[in-house]
């Protein structure tokens, strides 16, 4: 027996000796992998649902504004197929009537200046979006953080897209001014309801318009928070690494 305890006693000396010579081998304790040893524990606070929804809101609002950089440039929509504004179905027998007396040119003219209407307007989404971010409620802000890779994006749309489309309307009616299409719908309509025999049409255009453009300001929200949930790079705050590790 007495040699046995001799054993314990010189192993339990020994693992002691070790100890001492790693810690006075460093210049600080956190300098250890203390993670790999009994009883010890590196990991950070959890996070609370405080820090939850405002790294939600964060990723929205650098979604925002990368895609108002993305869309209100020249040609934003204009030149790129996924968010191009073709012509609605509504307009298309006006099209196709049109372009039979002549004026191919000028319904061009007309798609594309549905797009520059578009590209105009997006540059005041930038602050009708980061207000309603700010004054959003989150009602689980911890499904939405372990949810699909766009679940905050849809949770913007779904809950609040009302609300940014009665603020964004406006700006894309004067957008259809200051770009010239609203001269343009009423030349076109004006020429198609002259054509004999042909049942006049009427379409809201600026409604169509304020549509599509939200379309496209979710659908690059949305590959932005998908970037920072799956690309560290993407998280350009400590907020984000924190959020979404």
């Amino acid at each position: 027996m007495e040699d046995i305890m001799k054993s314990k006693l010189f192993g339990i000396s020994s693992i002691m000796v070790i100890i001492l010579i790693v810690f006075t081998s460093c210049e600080t304790i956190s300098e250890l992998n203390l993670s790999n040893l009994p009883g010890f524990s590196t990991s950070e606070v959890p996070l609370d649902e405080d820090t939850v929804i405002l790294g939600l809101k964060e990723a929205l609002e650098i979604g925002t504004r990368n895609a108002v950089d993305f869309l209100s440039v020249k040609n934003g929509f204009y030149k790129n197929p996924e968010v191009k504004i073709i012509l609605p179905e509504e307009l298309e027998k006006i099209d196709t009537a049109l372009r039979k007396i002549g004026l191919s040119k000028k319904m061009d003219e007309f798609e594309e200046t549905m797009n520059h209407a578009a590209e105009d307007a997006s540059v005041m989404a930038t602050d009708i979006f980061v207000n309603a971010i700010t004054n959003m409620s989150f009602s689980a802000a911890w499904d939405i953080l372990n949810g699909s890779d766009d679940a905050a994006t849809r949770y913007l749309e779904y809950n609040y897209r009302k609300d940014l489309y009665k603020e964004f309307f406006p700006v894309v009616k004067n957008a259809m001014d200051n770009v010239g299409l609203t001269q343009i719908y009423k030349y076109i309509l004006t020429k198609y309801n002259s054509i004999p025999f042909i049942e006049k049409q009427k379409y809201d255009l600026d409604i169509y318009i304020t549509n599509r453009a939200l379309d496209a300001m979710f659908l690059i929200v949305e590959r932005e928070e998908v970037s920072i949930r799956i690309d560290p790079a993407a998280r350009v705050s400590d907020l984000l690494k924190k959020v979404f590790k």
